[in-house]
């Protein structure tokens, strides 16, 4: 048994999962009038109701020791010091500083980073400006009308849903490149003219696979298309830690733009990583993105657990998936600017904290991260929903709308009211009674009702979070992303594992390499049967 399952907290809150077990969501309610007033917090701009949730105030103060065990304040504190909480790469992990006000020390190592960090700010600020006003112009002349975007990962989703959520229409078109499927690179580059494109080509390592081998294609389309040589330097920019990598792909260094080894690829886009969204919004949307985060982390660093937005947040996390055993968590926007959030949480919190061993090395006798998903509403509600309300499976949503929205009022009414309905149905659900009620009262004979009946129940009980905005601009977007980024940690905090690594993807791509070498010919290594009779059969003329 693991020093957390031991505790004191864990089989206390062990005791409270098989009370509340036949206790009714609705009936907390009932039994707590001020339950929603209790069990709401606001900060940053954003307000999270996370009273429905199976919790008592009991359980909270439960989950609350539970923090104070792993010494979540203290990680917090360590976090936002610059010590190094990546602690099987032995690196700080201070993306924080990159949204930080200048004249706050962010210390890593011992040295104020802020200097530097403002620095590139400001170089991001004034390369988006003269891009979206015409003044940093192609080789011909002619301003830049698109923006070809290549990276993966924490270098392709922060930037994408940044852009798809701030974008203004006054700069130019952005598009991005992800995936090796060439496909994906033809499909984004058909139209385009050398002489009105901008490839931005971000990766920290600069030796990334998918990366390098889109940019190489990139730079064959450019010069295929008539792009002189000597132009390759104005229209290619590099986002990177590694100047050397960047030399040696024949990018300039000095017109690329900077990020350190200090921030993770998930944690980037708030580096020069996001210059696309400062393309597609504008810098100054882009520093109110900034602006927004600040605020939330000001919020997380003083804020006591018990009124901690964030600790919350992650406490919810912690008692769906530890004790009520729920597996997965669906994130549910309502705002089609959104439809990359899921994606972009799947790989916060997967690659955050998928993990098997703590911080020691010791394997873990508990879950941790749940299988994250979900999807945009109301299209969602005519997708998975039906499993949401009536499988058999448990799992949590987290709600996310505002009050104002960007298009007519009418129909923003109606997307409130779907979400908020929602949330409500997953936790009244419905009986057999009501359901075979609400059939007679549709004028369905009693006989049949009964027998349809079953088929209507929903057994109700489902927990959820609801984030509660009043409109989705830059300022929030910043608040509602660093809010999950601290969950994430806090949760990893509790769980006493690395947020901050990534081990588990370089397995599978060092055998891609491996494997690749033999799909062009070249020797043989030693596969497992089905491994090695796929090769054959590709292989196969």
């Amino acid at each position: 048994m693991s020093v957390l399952t031991e505790s004191s907290a864990w089989k206390a809150l062990e005791a409270q999962r098989k009370s509340l077990a036949r206790v009714a969501l609705t009936e907390l309610f009932t039994q707590d009038p001020q339950r929603f007033p209790r069990l709401t917090i606001e900060a940053a701009g954003l307000m999270l109701d996370y009273s429905k949730n199976r919790v008592t105030g009991r359980t909270l103060s439960l989950l609350i020791e539970l923090a104070g065990d792993a010494d979540v304040e203290g990680w917090i504190a360590r976090l936002f010091a610059g010590e190094r909480v990546n602690t099987s790469e032995g690196r700080a992990a201070l993306h924080l500083a990159l949204r930080a006000p200048a004249d706050r020390p962010m210390m890593v190592g011992g040295q104020n980073v802020m200097p530097a960090v403002e620095a590139e700010r400001q170089r991001i600020g004034e390369f988006a400006r003269a891009v979206r006003n015409g003044s940093s112009a192609g080789f011909d002349g002619r301003r830049i009308l698109d923006v070809v975007v290549i990276g993966i990962g924490g270098s392709y989703l922060g930037p994408a849903l940044g852009v798809d959520a701030l974008e203004d229409g006054k700069g130019p078109r952005i598009h991005f490149v992800a995936n090796i499927d060439g496909g994906e690179i033809v499909g984004a580059l058909a139209g385009l003219e050398p002489a009105t494109t901008l490839f931005i080509v971000i990766s920290k390592t600069f030796t990334t696979t998918e990366t390098t081998t889109n940019a190489e294609t990139a730079r064959e389309w450019f010069m295929a298309k008539g792009g002189p040589a000597d132009a390759l330097a104005r229209h290619f920019i590099a986002v990177s830690a590694n100047r050397e990598a960047v030399a040696k792909f024949g990018l300039d260094p000095d017109r690329g733009f900077a990020f350190w080894d200090w921030v993770g690829g998930r944690y980037s886009l708030w580096s020069a990583v996001g210059l696309p969204i400062a393309l597609a919004a504008g810098p100054e949307a882009f520093g109110e993105l900034l602006g927004g985060a600040a605020e939330m982390d000001a919020h997380v660093r003083a804020a006591p657990p018990a009124r901690n937005m964030a600790v919350l947040f992650a406490l919810m996390g912690i008692w769906n998936r530890n004790f009520l055993g729920c597996g997965a968590l669906a994130i549910v926007p309502y705002d089609r600017r959104l439809a990359l959030l899921t994606p972009f949480l799947q790989q916060l919190e997967m690659e955050s904290n998928g993990k098997r061993v703590t911080r020691e090395g010791e394997a873990v006798d508990y879950p941790t991260v749940p299988v994250i998903w979900g999807g945009v509403g109301t299209n969602v509600q005519h997708a998975f929903f039906q499993a949401l309300h009536q499988g058999p499976d448990i799992m949590p949503v987290d709600f996310l709308v505002a009050r104002h929205g960007a298009g007519d009022a009418g129909h923003h009414r109606q997307l409130l009211a779907n979400c908020l309905a929602q949330s409500e149905a997953l936790m009244r659900g419905r009986d057999a009674a009501a359901a075979e009620a609400e059939l007679i009262g549709r004028g369905i004979a009693a006989g049949e009702a009964r027998r349809l009946a079953p088929h209507l129940v929903c057994p109700g009980g489902r927990p959820s979070n609801t984030i509660l905005f009043e409109r989705l601009d830059a300022r929030t977007l910043g608040a509602l992303l660093a809010l999950y980024e601290h969950k994430v940690f806090v949760q990893g905090a509790i769980w006493r594992i690395d947020s901050f690594d990534q081990w588990g993807v370089e397995l599978g791509k060092r055998l891609a390499g491996t494997i690749l070498g033999e799909l062009a010919g070249g020797a043989g290594a030693e596969h497992d049967a089905s491994t090695a009779g796929l090769i054959a059969r590709v292989r196969r003329d």
